[in-house]
Order: C-alpha cells, then structure tokens, then sequence
C-alpha cells in the first residue's frame, strides 16, 4: 500500500524500548531491573481482598462507570488523611484502568488540536504518546543534573510558557529521575498556573515512596484545585501492577471532563479489584511507612552497588528508580550500553534517553529498578561490579 498504514501522529512512537529490554532479559537469562514492577506481591489481605470480591460475585459483571462508590469514598478518604484534601466521592473522584489511562483521558479531553502541553523532561513515554493522540504539541521543560539530584530551572519553565500553552503535565516524585519537587518549586508552578490560567495534569503515582523527601499534591496550593487534575494509582504503593486501578481527583468540572473521555476509551475495567483497593487504601499508617522503609534499604542497597561499579549515581528522593552517569565508565551512548549490558555482566536496564525529546541530553544516563527482592539486587550488584574491571 502506497500511504503509511499508522497515522502520522503516531508514526514516531514504535515497540517501546521496554518490551524490548525486557525480552532481551529472557532471552539472556539476565536480571531485569529495567521495567518498573516488583517482583513480589503486596499484602496478602489485599490480595485475599480481591478473592473474596470474585467468590461474593462483587465486580465480576460491568461496575459502575465512574468506579465502584466504595472505592470513590475511599479514595477521598485517602486525599483528606494524608493531605487534607476535600473532594466528593460522587462527583469529584474517578476510576480508571491505571494511571496511564487517566493520563491519556485527561490529555484528551482537555486539549485542542495544536495547544501546547509543557512537560518536564525525561518523561514517561506514554505522555509523548498521548499528547499527539490528543493532537497537542509537546514542549519539554528539561529537568538537568545538579549536584546528586536533578533539579527544575523554575525561568526555563517560565519561559515555555506561550500564548497557545493549554497545559503543564507534572510528574512528581518524578520518573525517571527520582526528583520530588519542592514545596517552593511547586508553589512557583502554582503561580505561573494561576497568572497564565493554566491547567495542570499531575502524576503522582509514587506518592508514598518517597525518602526523606515530603510528597505535597499541587490541588493543595492556593488556586490550584479548581485547576488541577491529580493522577494516582494502586500499582506502585500496593505493588499490584497488574491489576491496572487508578484514579484521578479534581473539580466536579473537570472530573466531569475526564470522564467524558474515559468512557469511550476503556469504559470500565478491574471491577473485584476495585474492591480490594478500597481496603487497601484504607491500610494502617504502618503499612505505608514499612513499605517507604523497605524500598529505601533496596535504595541504598543498589546505589552502594552501582556506585562500587563505577557509576555515578543520582539517589532519588522518591520512586523506585535509580538514575546513573556511565560516563565514568568510558561510555556515552546509553543505548548501546543498556543493548550491551545483559551480554557483559547479566543485567538489565533502560536508556534515559528514550524519555527526553533532546536525546543528546539524557545519552550518558541509565535507569535501574531496585523495586525487587534484595537476593535479587545485591545479585545484580555483585554482577555489575565486573563493569570496574
């Protein structure tokens, strides 16, 4: 056929590199620490949660559209105790199949074709995807290396601003980079919001792993909630990845929005596991604080490896993410690197460069998971010490 069968909104967006680094991993029997899921399942009662909601027949048929209003309740419940947030479960909470699909129903239902969506670079790379499905154009704000962490230039992120800006898409605590932004920084993005009558989509999916960092949602800063789209999910705090729950919290207008998108995409989805999640949102503070201590340990525990290999290492503040520098290894092209790794010491990881539009700018630096168990990473740091030769 003479014309391309992908829409040219798409057409740069292929096989994502991990499903390929993924498979690299099985075909060379390597330790996967490049896609970002544990590799053990969260709390029991949890999961018996879910057995129960299938056995009683709760969810097993289409649940409500805007999600089960147990799970609506508790996940307002969740935005009052950890941040005293207020919103009605009935008209201001909406369930999705994960936060990827809140983050795409959101994107398509508040842009217009050629409205601009600022980004903070490197970024997850279902923004990219969504932002052209939304037909917008993407404006990457780059996050860059300052010290051992990664900081927002606050002025770049002032400048990005034009008159066809729709909308700031935020990500904090922040993949790949680790980066949780700061109270002033997120009170500098509240006012250019409000003077430029911005709105902002925030992923905040990572909430609760975070290390010696504070997580404050930008719904939380004067203005902000009429104006703001806040995504989380059950994946990553529950370490139920599969179970695909998420959920985003906002104005009755803007949830109303959303919503309008959501339907047409997926509809409904995950009806026991709605369930489940309810109960566990509802968990003890020490569940919350136990999981924020054990990710830590394997924190520390991979950033000691990777640093005895010869990386320099950004120790995140939050998620489960490591970024490193291969340049002191005598490497700067992180894709041949990452191509390479499983072959020279069994490991596997991503290529930052995949989550920046400036790809020059994220070449020297590479991603490690240490969401797994700790047998497993300090395997994969004896492995990756043959890298200091």
């Amino acid at each position: 056929m003479g014309r391309p069968l992908l829409n040219r909104r798409l057409a740069e967006f292929g096989t994502t590199i991990f499903a390929e680094m993924s498979a690299l991993a099985v075909e060379t029997g390597s330790i996967n620490l490049g896609q970002g899921f544990p590799d053990s399942d969260g709390p029991e009662e949890v999961r018996e949660a879910a057995v129960r909601a299938l056995r009683d027949g709760r969810g097993n048929q289409y649940p409500p559209g805007p999600g089960i209003p147990e799970l609506r309740t508790a996940v307002a419940e969740h935005q009052r105790r950890w941040y005293g947030l207020s919103y009605d479960p009935d008209r201001e909470v909406l369930v999705t199949a994960g936060a990827t699909e809140a983050i795409a129903a959101s994107l398509l239902a508040l842009l217009e074709p050629g409205d601009e969506v600022i980004a903070l670079e490197p970024y997850y790379d279902s923004y990219a995807a969504c932002i052209a499905m939304a037909g917008g154009s993407r404006v990457p704000v780059t996050l860059r290396p300052d010290g051992d962490a990664f900081r927002l230039d606050l002025d770049e992120l002032r400048a990005a601003v034009t008159d066809r800006t729709r909308l700031i898409l935020l990500n904090t605590p922040h993949n790949p980079t680790g980066t949780v932004l700061t109270r002033e920084e997120l009170a500098a993005v509240a006012e250019l919001a409000t003077e430029r009558d911005l709105l902002v989509v925030t992923d905040e999916v990572y909430e609760h792993l975070v290390f010696g960092a504070e997580h404050t949602p930008l719904a939380s800063f004067p203005g902000m909630r009429e104006r703001t789209v806040t995504i989380s999910s059950a994946g990553k705090t529950f370490s139920f990845t599969g179970w695909k729950v998420g959920w985003v919290t906002g104005s009755a207008e803007l949830v109303a929005a959303v919503r309008s998108a959501k339907q047409f995409l997926t509809y409904v989805s995950s009806g026991p596991f709605q369930y489940a999640v309810a109960e566990a949102l509802r968990l003890s503070d020490s569940y919350f604080h136990t999981i924020r201590a054990d990710l830590l340990a394997k924190r520390d525990l991979l950033a000691g490896g990777l640093a005895d290999a010869g990386f320099t290492v950004f120790r995140p503040s939050g998620t489960y993410f490591i970024t490193t520098d291969i340049r002191p290894l005598g490497e700067t092209d992180g894709f041949a690197f990452c191509r390479a790794l499983p072959e020279r010491c069994g490991v596997v990881a991503i290529p930052n460069a995949v989550f920046y539009d400036h790809q020059d700018q994220g070449a020297p630096f590479v991603r490690f998971a240490f969401c797994k168990r700790e047998s497993v990473l300090e395997e994969a740091a004896t492995r990756l010490k043959s890298l200091a030769g």
